[in-house]
């Protein structure tokens, strides 16, 4: 068994997630490749407005309804009411300049029928998009400590941490509170880490995933660099897309966070050094060393 007393926190992957179009729903898996970007497929796609400007959950809520599965080459997507459509992931254009929070960048737009769909559906003229191959956004170096981090179009970095303890943490509040419990995935993370105690991910300096064989030495560290401070999303039922207030309400009782002047955060997030590679399993081992002011 791999030996992990020099680590302070230790526990293992219990789930890993991928959202292929940006605020839609999301895949669980049981591995993902870790490419410099984040998880292989993450956030690859985005829907823009007519002025391609991006869409999310918080002016549409339905769009968590909208439901992506990749296999080879072809994404399949599905919604309440609409037939299933096929996307062939790597279609060519026309390029267009689309904007993602403060950054512009030179994309791909999908084809009519498939930019139709997605209007119809949400009743709101909107295109489907890749980033282009050309294009190159990075993470805020304010918080990378001067590394070039690329992202393709998360909020702004490659990977999202939580806990599981952190959302236990918070639904024992939300009980207390005669609020109904929530899932994970509310929090969009890529990884959800088991046995470590609530928000220890916001105390370490980076998360260390075990790789290889059970008796490797090899680890892989994914520094974290920001915690992530918290829009109304996570109020969004993803099963139904209904929204409340008791999650973002909870949070503002105890999750008020120094590091972004007193912003409610939940997790953390994570850059890829560069050249890391790696696959990223469900069951993987990984810890962290605590840091101390």
């Amino acid at each position: 068994m791999v030996d992990t007393d020099f680590f302070d926190v230790t526990g293992q992957i219990g789930q890993l997630w991928i959202f292929p179009i940006k605020s839609c729903a999301g895949i669980a898996v049981q591995s993902a490749r870790l490419l410099p970007t984040g998880l292989e497929h993450d956030r690859a796609f985005m829907l823009v407005d007519a002025r391609g400007e991006f869409i999310t959950q918080r002016e549409i809520a339905r769009m968590v309804l909208v439901q992506p599965a990749i296999e080879g080459g072809v994404m399949t997507v599905t919604a309440p009411g609409m037939a299933p459509l096929t996307v062939d992931m790597a279609f060519t254009g026309p390029e267009r300049r689309v904007r993602v929070w403060d950054d512009h960048v030179p994309a791909l737009q999908a084809p009519d029928a498939i930019n139709a769909w997605f209007s119809q559906f949400l009743q709101k003229e909107c295109s489907l998009v890749r980033m282009a191959p050309q294009a190159q956004r990075l993470a805020s170096k304010k918080w990378t400590r001067g590394a070039d981090a690329p992202t393709q179009f998360a909020d702004g970095y490659p990977i999202l941490v939580v806990s599981q303890a952190s959302v236990d943490e918070l639904n024992e509040r939300l009980t207390q509170g005669g609020h109904t419990v929530v899932v994970a995935h509310r929090f969009r993370a890529n990884i959800v880490v088991q046995g470590f105690q609530s928000h220890d991910e916001d105390r370490i300096e980076a998360l260390a995933v075990h790789q290889g064989e059970a008796d490797s030495r090899q680890w892989l560290d994914l520094p974290l660099v920001k915690p992530c401070a918290r829009c109304p999303i996570p109020d969004i039922d993803p099963a139904t897309s209904q929204s409340g207030t008791s999650v973002t309400d909870t949070l503002q009782t105890y999750r008020h966070d120094d590091r972004l002047d007193g912003a409610v955060t939940f997790g953390m997030n994570a850059i890829v050094p560069a050249g890391a590679g790696g696959l990223l399993r469900v069951g993987d081992r990984v810890g962290g060393a605590l840091q101390f002011d």
